[in-house]
């Protein structure tokens, strides 16, 4: 094969009847050689027919002027050529050794992943390695003047030299290839300097980035011991360029793909899904975004997304971002506001707490579980909504509106409020360390809110192990149908609070119309009016009026309205009929004994 066109645009002067003559000019203007082919297969009687066509033809993408293609020589990399080099891997060619590892050896996220690349592995041709640039880490090659390619001498072979070359890159860099008499120095004493040319082409910079196993890892005092990385992450567009570079290069010179797990991502558009451009204005400015609102939002919008695919972002998108974590944040506020003064003395085994206590636990152990998971996975969405649900649904809006009648109005040595202080304290070390991968900067500050000094961080903490008999199915099972009842008994006291009958559920004191035994029994042993947070409650099997309230949702419960009975307790806010009959003025029954 002859290589036609010079580096210029020409061809070469010494080609029979079109030497010299310029296909494009150096102004990117068309030269004379298109109308010297069309007059010459004319002359030959093998031309058919001429006419003009408009096109589109390629175009350099910075001067914009028309681009043609050159038959150039080049250096590759063969794949499918039997190494035979007593590796012990699954194939001999690089290309059986890199489907192999795509298949067999690499966990791919998402899993679509492996099909893309296995897809352009397996049809890719060989890898070209040379590039003829003004700029690169040179192909440090010397082939001998005269010699055909496939001759057995073309290249020089010899380790010495390679040694030399290797010394000289480490001591002056690779730039030492350009320096006036290299190649003599390289070649003294073991061949003919004349005798040799020294190859000036670069190699493709995609085989330096798929070096980086062995300069990052491999070579390093505190790189992986097997020179493997767990784990590559980038964009999707790298099935093509480094995931693949690096997968071809380390399955010549290692036998396997370089990674254990490689994760790729989609690209970030703007909020109407448009990719981002200076020229259209639209672009989003990371370091913008931290100054306004801080780096954990950037990072929660992150989390938040399906990054699998294309996200958009926006100062709306951002919004809900920051409502997000203000919830979780205003979560994070009230565990520490509850926790002050906690300590180990004032703690309760799980076998001493109250149910709801115990299905806080239970809760504890199901999220432990999906947490963990999610992050092996990468699976960041999913563990931030398991994380944002359980803070928001379970807790703040459950758990913590039950308890804080304890938490605030129960002596600090009662049971119940040492049992809810010790579920928070779990919550609060839990937590923390769960979030701290997505915020870490708010979790860092949570933490030492808590726990101040030199030598504390989250960041030093490893997850909690939790205890397989925190699971409790049965009890979890009963607090489920607790929670049911009491939407039920919410719904109907927020009619009240709406048309202002009521200003709080502790002026309310509803009848629970149970028709199962089984729910009834229950409720009845749940402390249901605390769970409703009603001054009183009365459960009854009793048949429940027509006008009942009844969402229809949940079957064969219905709540009848009355109001509580009594004056209001100063301390603790139930409306109660022993208000005012205590040593302490104006409080009830419990309240009064917490006084003293």
């Amino acid at each position: 094969m002859t290589y036609n066109v010079e580096p210029d645009g020409s061809y070469r002067k010494d080609l029979p009847i079109f030497g010299g003559e310029a296909i494009l000019t150096q102004e990117g203007k068309e030269g004379p050689a298109n109308v010297s082919n069309i007059k010459q297969l004319a002359y030959a009687g093998a031309l058919l027919a001429k006419g003009k066509i408009k096109h589109s033809y390629p175009h350099s993408w910075r001067s914009k002027a028309p681009v043609i293609y050159r038959n150039t020589p080049q250096w590759f990399a063969a794949i499918d050529k039997d190494l035979n080099d007593g590796m012990d891997a699954q194939g001999k060619t690089i290309r059986a050794r890199a489907l192999s590892s795509i298949d067999e050896l690499v966990k791919w996220t998402p899993q679509t992943g492996r099909n893309r690349i296995h897809s352009m592995v397996e049809n890719r041709p060989d890898w070209v390695l040379s590039r003829q640039r003004a700029w690169g880490v040179p192909l440090t090659c010397y082939v001998k003047k005269g010699a055909k390619h496939d001759a057995p001498d073309f290249l020089l072979r010899d380790q010495r030299v390679n040694d030399r070359i290797i010394a000289a890159f480490e001591a002056d860099g690779a730039d030492v290839w350009y320096t006036e008499g290299f190649k003599e120095r390289m070649l003294d004493g073991i061949a003919n300097p004349a005798d040799y040319d020294q190859i000036m082409d670069v190699l493709d910079v995609w085989f330096d980035s798929g070096s980086t196993h062995a300069f990052v890892l491999r070579d390093r005092a505190d790189g992986a011991p097997d020179g493997i990385a767990d784990l590559y992450l980038e964009g999707t567009d790298q099935h093509r360029g480094w995931f693949q570079s690096s997968l071809l290069q380390a399955c010549a010179t290692k036998g396997r793909a370089p990674y254990r797990g490689v994760l790729t991502h989609g690209f970030t558009l703007d909020e109407k899904g448009m990719k981002m451009s200076k020229s259209l204005g639209n672009t989003i400015v990371p370091a913008e975004i931290i100054k306004e609102y801080g780096a954990d939002i950037l990072r929660l919008w992150v989390a938040q997304a399906d990054y699998t695919a294309d996200q958009r972002i926006g100062k709306e998108i951002l919004k809900g971002t920051a409502d997000s974590y203000r919830r979780l944040r205003n979560t994070m506020r009230f565990l520490l506001g509850s926790l002050d003064g906690f300590g180990d003395a004032e703690k309760l085994a799980p076998a001493e707490m109250p149910e709801l206590e115990q299905w806080v636990l239970h809760r504890l152990a199901q999220i432990d579980a999906q947490v963990r998971e999610g992050y092996d996975a990468y699976d960041f969405q999913g563990v931030f909504q398991t994380l944002f649900q359980f803070a928001t649904v379970d807790l703040s809006a459950y758990y913590f509106d039950i308890r804080k009648d304890a938490l605030y109005c129960d002596a600090p040595a009662s049971l119940r409020r040492r049992a809810a202080r010790t579920v928070l304290d779990i919550l609060f070390h839990r937590l923390t360390a769960w979030l701290a991968p997505i915020l870490p900067f708010t979790m860092e500050d949570v933490w030492l809110s808590r726990f101040p000094g030199e030598d504390s961080s989250i960041h030093l903490q490893d997850f909690a192990e939790t205890p397989a008999d925190w699971l409790n199915e049965t009890l979890a099972q009963k607090w489920e149908t607790v929670r049911r009842a009491r939407r039920v008994v919410t719904a109907a006291l927020e009619i009240k609070r709406t048309d202002k009958t009521i200003g709080a559920s502790l002026e309310a004191a509803p009848v629970v119309h149970v028709e199962d035994q089984a729910t009834l029994t229950a409720l009845q042993t749940s402390d249901f009016e605390d769970v409703c947070i009603t001054s009183a409650l009365t459960l009854t099997a009793a048949t429940a009026p027509a006008d009942a309230f009844r969402l229809p949702e949940i079957q064969g419960l219905a709540v009848v309205f009355e109001l509580a009975e009594g004056e209001k307790c100063g301390r603790c806010w139930k409306i109660l009929p022993d208000v005012g009959t205590h040593f302490h003025p104006g409080t009830c029954a419990r309240c009064n004994e917490v006084l003293g």
